[in-house]
Formats: C-alpha cells, structure tokens, sequence
C-alpha cells in the first residue's frame, strides 16, 4: 500500500521591504546656523559698492528740472530687496527708502513705477563663482505659476479660472551648487532646446553634463559638441538606436557609446558608473528656490518674468555662498 506524501505548495507571499529612510545630520551645524542668520542682514544686499554707484556718472551737469537717474545697480539692489522679502513695488520703495535714510546714504530711493519699468530691460548678473576649474553641470526644468487659484481649491472644487505657467530651466555646478545660467520659456517649449541656450549662457569650462531623458536630442548633442563636451550623462530613450555605426569613420558619438555600455551592462549601473544621479542636485535648487521665493511670479509679461527669476536666482547664489550644509549619514 503506498503512502500518501502531501507536498506543500510554495508561499508566493512578498515579503514587504523596510521603508525606514536614512536618517542624516548635518556635521557643520555651527557655521550653517550663522550662514542662515546672515541671510536676513541687511548689510548683505546694501552694499557700500552699490550706494557708491547708486547714480550714473553723467558727463555735464544734470539739466534742470531733469529726471533723476538710476543705475541698474541701484534699480537691482532694490529688486532683490523686493524678491527676498516677497514684497509689492509700493512696499519695496517704502523699504529702500528707511533703509537709506537709516544709513544716513543720501540719496532717494526709486519710486515703484520707475522698479517696474526699469526691470523690463535690465541685465542681471547671477554672480556664480568663477574658476578655472573644468565643472559638471546638471540640468533640469520646473514651473512657475502665473495665473492660478490655490491648489486647496482647486482639489476641493475644480479650477474655474484659466492657469498659466512658465517653465524655469536651470544650469547648476555640482561642486559649489550655484546656479550658473537660467533660461524662462512658456510651458510647451522643450527641455533640450532650453537646454542648447543653457549651455551656451554657461561660463568657463564644462566637462560633464548630466540631464534626464528630455534632453536625448540631436540638436542637444549638437550643441555640447560646438563646446567641447565629450562626457554626457543624459540616458537615452528605451528604444532608442545607434545614430553613427562603428564602421563609420567619423568619431563615435557619446550618445552611442552611453547606449552600447546600456546595452551591456544595463541601464542602473551605466547610471553609477557616469556619476548620473548627481543631476538631483539641480532638483535640490530648484526645492530651496520655491521655498524661499515661492512657486509663482508676480510680474505679467515675458520680459520682467525673466528678470524677476533672475534676481531670485542671483539673490539664492549669494546665500549658497555664505555656506551650505554638510551632511553625512547616520544609519
């Protein structure tokens, strides 16, 4: 008589993975605090530089009756003052002006239509370090809200009124985490072609530029070809092909060779091996970005848009300057 053996069927349970994250504290808390504190000084947006040159040098004396002139230097001290403390033209020239009579400068503070105007057309500098060092930049995009209601009412009740949005593009040096160049468009236009002008506004030497799958784009490729870029950290789409064969006799192209070593050792590791997943830095700036300007813009048109997310950004360079911190990870 043979015996009956029952066999077990084998669990197809998933055991869950530990969702605990990593915990991490800052090892340079002293010197971040302090840097933290400066940013709300005074003295660090009013400079004795720009009171220096807070009018033009004219050539003869001022006509009577004349408008009194500004420099940019002045008109953007007072723009940044407006960024960093999220304040209306009227309230911003009300500002300036206590500040300077405060200091005992001498000299008037520019009325709020002359702000407005005045920002249409004016030249920022973002005032990111400079070195002779080669840099890795990443690159990514986010977007700004024009026109909008409040994300509570939109959730609870549908938008009734039309959104619009800019989209930021952002050029960031991995090593010092400022900001190097920036680009605003409207929403529809695409990464690598904001990406063709970032590299171009970009200062110095690059020697690697890491971005997401929106820049895998010919005319991209173009461009950091035209600037020496031989290191390209953008992976490519998952069905992408070679451009230029290996029989041709031309140089190999870098987006053929990242989709060869893809292909070989598969997408993950090609990641580490390229130093990819640096490119959340430029995420990281983009979060201390709408923390501390928010994510939407006050002005109307193209032009004053652009101006205000570079007051906003050059005014986030000099508080990165100041100090950032430095973490390491506990468990």
């Amino acid at each position: 008589m043979t015996k009956r053996v029952k066999i077990k069927a084998k669990s197809t349970k998933r055991v869950a993975k530990s969702t605990k994250k990593a915990t991490y504290r800052i090892r340079n808390w002293a010197t971040y605090n302090a840097s933290l504190v400066q940013r709300g000084s005074l003295t660090l947006w009013i400079s004795d530089e720009v009171l220096a040159n807070w009018h033009p040098v004219l050539e003869g004396p001022r006509p009577r009756g004349g408008q009194v002139l500004y420099s940019d230097r002045a008109v953007e001290c007072l723009l940044m003052l407006k960024a960093v403390f999220r304040l209306p033209y009227r309230q911003t020239e009300g500002l300036g002006q206590g500040l300077l009579d405060l200091m005992g400068a001498g000299v008037r503070a520019p009325d709020y239509t002359t702000l407005c105007k005045r920002s249409a057309e004016l030249s920022v500098d973002l005032g990111s370090s400079t070195n002779d060092r080669a840099k890795h930049i990443v690159l990514d995009s986010t977007g700004l809200k024009v026109y909008g209601e409040g994300e509570w009412k939109v959730r609870q009740h549908g938008y009734s009124k039309r959104r619009t949005w800019r989209k930021l593009h952002l050029s960031v040096d991995a090593a010092t985490h400022s900001i190097q160049a920036v680009v605003l468009t409207v929403a529809g236009v695409l990464d690598a072609t904001a990406g063709c002008e970032l590299l171009e506004q970009t200062p110095g030497l690059i020697e690697q530029v890491s971005g997401d799958g929106g820049y895998d784009k010919r005319p991209f490729y173009d461009t950091c070809s035209q600037r020496g870029i031989d290191r390209i950290a953008v992976p490519p789409q998952h069905n992408a092909r070679i451009w230029q064969h290996g029989n041709s006799a031309k140089k190999p192209l870098p987006r053929d060779q990242n989709l060869r070593r893809i292909r070989r050792v598969g997408r993950r590791r090609w990641k580490l091996e390229v130093g990819y997943h640096q490119r959340s830095l430029t995420e990281t700036a983009m979060f201390r970005f709408k923390t501390i300007f928010g994510n939407h813009l006050s002005a109307r048109t193209l032009s004053r848009q652009t101006t205000e997310v570079r007051i906003k950004c050059a005014a986030l360079n000099r508080m990165t300057q100041l100090g950032l911190p430095e973490s390491y990870r506990v468990a």
